[in-house]
């Protein structure tokens, strides 16, 4: 393979990456790094690099657009960030003294459990409970475009409970090195009863501060190849703005269906490198 099919073969793999971050709200990474090292043998680190790149991509170019188009909060964005970046030192700070095997088949078996609830709709009932009084004192309740035309309204839910699963992502994703995009959508959806497609593209805004930050050691440590990082961010970058384009007109049931299946493969992936020593 010459130097020009690796860098089309990389961007078109890049594209499908930032359509399926896009759409889930989990960010390129989740595809990129195995198909990186897997399929194109590129050394791991300079895979993440490529990847943390390409996050940033993806949350630029769907974020702004979902911001645009009124579908992203930004307040609870920012809120839940600080438990997220407080959750990363601090799971960064004892991973010395954790057994990650451990926790990789634990996290692994809550995604799949975590994919048997996602698929499910929530029911209707569900979307007129009162707000929290502490998402009513943040101004968090919200409004975006809905699917039958015109704004729908919605509470947000138990805000304690999220603002601490934030903190585990974060605890999650320095401990095992992985994003904690799954984990974000899930707690805004499963917990806060935040609506799907608020959920994702918030979760598309979130991790591009994560990334963002984790960018500049690799940079530093000499671990973003331009040469492979271009035509990941490209590709990415093209794939996020087709994944924002369809996300707007999608049903939630088919975004549901999508995330449930990603996440599925992730956790079947994070089981099999926890019995296998591969984190």
């Amino acid at each position: 393979m010459n130097i020009f099919e690796f860098t089309i073969l990389v961007a078109a793999g890049s594209l499908v990456a930032g359509l399926l971050g896009s759409l889930t709200g989990l960010g390129g990474g989740v595809v990129l790094v195995p198909l990186l090292t897997l399929f194109f043998k590129v050394d791991i680190r300079y895979a993440i690099g490529a990847s943390l790149v390409s996050v940033i991509a993806t949350s630029s170019g769907a974020a702004a657009a979902y911001v645009r188009e009124g579908f992203s909060n930004i307040r609870i964005g920012m809120f839940l960030e600080i438990a997220t970046t407080c959750g990363a030192l601090v799971g960064a700070f004892v991973a010395a003294f954790v057994s990650t095997k451990a926790l990789a088949l634990i996290f692994g078996a809550m995604l799949l459990y975590s994919a048997y609830l996602a698929r499910k709709p929530r029911a209707r009932a569900a979307r007129n409970l009162p707000p929290d009084p502490l998402a009513t004192r943040l101004r968090m309740n919200g409004d975006f475009p809905s699917e039958e035309g015109g704004l729908r309204h919605y509470n947000v839910q138990s805000v304690h409970t999220g603002f601490g699963l934030m903190f585990g992502a974060g605890a999650l994703s320095g401990l095992l090195g992985i994003g904690s995009g799954a984990v974000k959508v899930l707690a805004m959806d499963q917990a806060m009863k935040i609506p799907f497609k608020v959920s994702t593209t918030t979760s598309n805004f979130m991790i591009g501060v994560t990334a963002a930050a984790s960018a500049g050691i690799y940079l530093n440590r000499g671990y973003v190849d331009p040469g492979l990082s271009m035509p990941v961010m490209l590709g990415v970058l093209v794939g996020s703005l087709l994944g924002a384009r369809i996300l707007i007109k999608a049903e939630t049931k088919q975004l549901r269906l999508v995330f449930s299946i990603v996440i599925a493969v992730l956790g079947i992936q994070m089981i099999y490198k926890g019995l296998t020593g591969g984190i």
